[in-house]
């Protein structure tokens, strides 16, 4: 028989400084047992995306797991990614414009969530925080930073 396991977890916001002002302390954010950061960059302009790394960074610095939706923040030391796949959404992009240039009213178009997902893992940083990923979900990452 299965053992029944309890998880409650709390999620806090903390606000990264601009570069230049004052880091908040590590204090901050570990609060309870479980200590993580979620590195997210909700626009897709550079200074977002550039945001989200140094909040990578400022996790890798404080020995903080990470999770995030872009691939690019396992690229940078983030631990763990699970957002839809981005080269994807893009060539569905591109078919977007291409019916609009054939003379498609962008109003009749419908609107399309992302279908296809993308699993990514570092295990180098997994090893640096003493964590051991399973290998079961292992198996299921499309990609592995070793």
């Amino acid at each position: 028989m299965g053992h029944l396991v309890t998880l409650i977890l709390a999620v806090f916001i903390v606000a990264l400084p601009r570069a230049g002002e004052a880091q908040p302390t590590a204090g901050v954010v570990r609060i309870g047992y479980l200590s993580t950061l979620s590195a997210e960059a909700d626009s897709p302009n550079r200074a977002a995306f550039r945001q989200g790394l140094r909040a990578v960074g400022y996790a890798l610095k404080n020995r903080l797991p990470t999770i995030s939706g872009p691939r690019e923040f396992v690229d940078a030391g983030g631990l763990l990614a699970y957002g839809p796949h981005y080269p994807d959404l893009f060539r569905r992009t591109a078919t977007y414009v291409d019916k609009i240039f054939k003379g498609t009213r962008p109003a009749d178009l419908p609107v399309e969530q992302p279908t296809k997902f993308e699993l990514a893992i570092n295990r180098r940083t997994a090893k640096g925080l003493g964590l051991t990923i399973p290998p079961s979900l292992l198996l299921h990452a499309d990609h592995v930073v070793e």
